[in-house]
């Protein structure tokens, strides 16, 4: 369950990335916002899919206490 939930995580990452491409594609956003837009969607991915580890460890541990 975990794991599906980092995979859809991932995907919107991915989605993102690509909107932020086309905007650069249509010369909307800088190469710069591009760059720091794709940093900040990295960190949020990161922190998410650590946040779904944890709350995963604490299901499993409650798990196993019953």
């Amino acid at each position: 369950m975990a794991e599906e939930n980092k995979v859809a995580v991932r995907n919107t990452r991915r989605d993102a990335i690509e909107k932020l491409k086309g905007l650069k594609k249509a010369n909307t956003v800088t190469e710069d916002d591009v760059t720091n837009g794709e940093k900040k969607i990295q960190n949020l991915t990161d922190k998410y899919c650590k946040e779904i580890d944890e709350l995963a460890a604490l299901k499993e541990k409650e798990i196993l206490e019953i």
